[in-house]
């Protein structure tokens, strides 16, 4: 069992103590991974070269996250101080995010190990995103003719907000933001198509509103390739979450748009996007991410056998 996943040792980095961001959950990933048997084809990434972010973020903005000189309002944005380690990880995610797309076009599908940061706007970050994966990864793969038409899915709790305003005016992108419609950001963005969604909706309301509206809009836009933003904080029981979706109800959500993507002959690549939880919950957290990357693999969910040790090699403490 096995599929390709972007992963780095740098995707983990050093927040101040109290920080309420799971940064962990990036190395925990892995050893969710150990727990279920299961060893992922993992390839490293390399950084995002400046200038395709550069085309898509405000110059500006781009040297002062990779010079660590971002206006405390911008890091506030963010929720967390851009450090050099920061700065570093931001690269790596749009790079695996990029490189997981262009191994979904030969592969079927491939999975990034961060990314789905869709809070980032072309001039600022927000909500805990630096630069917007998806967006860049998207320009890049349409610059350079690996796809002639992208669609971001972007299923996670919250609005895909910067990556609706980052592709605003790309006839070649289209994106698709299903979210809670009271949660952040409070000023929500105008996407290609947004289906905003109530509080506590659950398994079969959310279920439903899918399929209402996500097939119609892969059949109309036409797309040659998906960039999945898989975020798991629809789940009930997450910090951040609102839509009160069952550990099934995601896996039902995955594999939805797996088996339409495949029904449609469309490659898909996958981010982890959001997931929230204290720290004594970040491993069931984790396992949350690594059970989604195996719905979309269409692999078998193995029951978790529990260990202790450290996937070290790729995930050294921050």
């Amino acid at each position: 069992m096995s599929f390709i996943l972007f992963h780095h040792p740098d995707y983990i980095a050093p927040l101040p103590p109290g920080s309420s961001f799971p940064m962990n959950k990036y190395g925990l990933l892995l050893n969710a991974f150990q727990e279920l048997g299961v060893t992922p084809n993992l390839i490293a990434p390399d950084p995002m070269p400046t200038p395709w972010i550069a085309a898509v973020h405000d110059p500006a903005y781009v040297e002062s996250v990779l010079t660590q000189t971002v206006d405390r309002a911008v890091a506030r944005r963010i929720g967390f101080p851009v450090t050099a380690r920061v700065a570093r990880r931001s690269e790596l995610a749009v790079g695996g995010t990029w490189s997981a797309a262009r191994a979904a076009l030969q592969h079927g599908y491939a999975a990034n190990g961060a990314g789905g940061s869709h809070h980032a706007l072309p001039d600022s970050g927000a909500g805990f995103c630096v630069f917007n994966d998806l967006a860049v990864a998207a320009h890049r793969l349409l610059e350079e003719g690996d796809a002639r038409r992208v669609m971001i899915v972007d299923l996670d709790v919250h609005q895909g907000d910067g990556t609706a305003v980052c592709l605003a005016g790309q006839p070649d992108a289209f994106t698709f933001s299903m979210h809670a419609e009271r949660n952040f950001p409070v000023r929500k963005a105008r996407s290609s198509l947004d289906v905003s969604l109530p509080d506590g909706l659950g398994d079969t309301g959310y279920l439903e509103a899918l399929d209402a509206h996500l097939p119609a809009a892969i059949a109309a836009f036409g797309p040659d390739l998906i960039l999945y933003q898989a975020g798991v904080d629809p789940h009930v029981g997450d910090r951040l979450g609102r839509l009160s979706l069952s550990d099934a109800g995601l896996q039902a959500r995955d594999a939805y748009v797996r088996d339409l993507a495949h029904a449609e002959g469309v490659p898909l690549a996958s981010t982890m996007g959001g997931g929230y939880a204290r720290d004594e919950q970040r491993m069931e957290l984790a396992h949350r991410h690594a059970r989604s990357m195996l719905v979309l693999a269409g692999l078998p969910i193995p029951s978790p056998r529990p260990s202790n040790s450290l996937l070290a090699s790729m995930a050294r403490p921050a």
